[in-house]
């Protein structure tokens, strides 16, 4: 259920053409609906403004297939699907809306215009090797309502490239920075602007970069003040956080 159709159906109590009864039911069958190996969440729209996201690393393709087609009985509902394999994706291929981005394994169903609001989120990576998280992050945010622009490959290693877009980072209202390696970016950007930094470490690095542990490492130990941290290569985590900050006025 959605915010707009718990209006509605308010709405219809208030004018009587739906009895106080009947709207209890309707709440009462609502919350979630069970599918056998899935309980999907109707009701997380209402709570948290955004529906629920499909998970699809661990889970078969024909079970994926099915959480979309049961979700999208939900009139208008746009369906983000994360780690989303291409064999996965090549099942939802016959419906209209499906659209499937293969660097940051990302689907969706776009069944209406996400309502873009708010100033833009910066995601802005150290190098071109971060790209499948950062497109995670971007695709994210804009399919939450987010005007995105995306900074690739301005890492710390080539200082000049990053500062000469200050003009952009400085009027972002969030900025993502994702690197892996020693994770440094976060905090060159976090001493740059005056909005929040949501730094990603990704698992991009030689030996002793440990799969990305150092750069957590890194970014957790940051000295730049409001830089926040999410977990190894979670692109999905921060630009659903960089939404949430972007929207908080809105």
């Amino acid at each position: 259920m959605t915010k707009k159709s718990a209006l509605e159906m308010l709405h219809r109590v208030k004018d009587g053409s739906l009895s106080p009864e009947d709207a209890v039911l309707k709440l009462k069958m609502s919350p979630f609906e069970d599918i056998g190996y899935a309980k999907i969440d109707r009701h997380r729209e209402l709570r948290q403004g955004a529906s629920e996201v499909i998970y699809g690393q661990g889970k078969t393709p024909e079970q994926i297939a099915g959480i979309v087609q049961a979700m999208r009985k939900q009139s208008g509902q746009n369906i983000l699907i994360t780690r989303m394999s291409a064999e996965a994706a090549g099942l939802l291929k016959e419906i209209p809306q499906f659209e499937y981005h293969p660097l940051p394994r990302v689907g969706m169903v776009k069944q209406q215009p996400p309502c873009v609001k708010g100033g833009k989120i910066v995601v802005a990576t150290g190098g071109t090797s971060d790209m499948p998280v950062a497109e995670e992050t971007a695709l994210t945010a804009e399919f939450l309502g987010n005007d995105v622009v995306r900074l690739y490959d301005v890492g710390v290693a080539g200082l000049h490239r990053l500062l000469g877009n200050l003009d952009v980072i400085m009027q972002a209202s969030v900025v993502v920075a994702i690197a892996g390696m020693e994770g440094a970016l976060a905090s060159v950007i976090g001493g740059l602007v005056d909005c929040p930094v949501i730094a990603v470490p990704t698992s991009i690095g030689y030996g002793a970069n440990f799969g990305g542990l150092s750069a957590l490492l890194s970014m957790l130990n940051s000295c730049a003040s409001g830089v926040s941290v999410v977990n190894i290569d979670n692109g999905f985590g921060a630009g659903y956080q960089a939404s949430m900050i972007n929207h908080m006025n809105c």
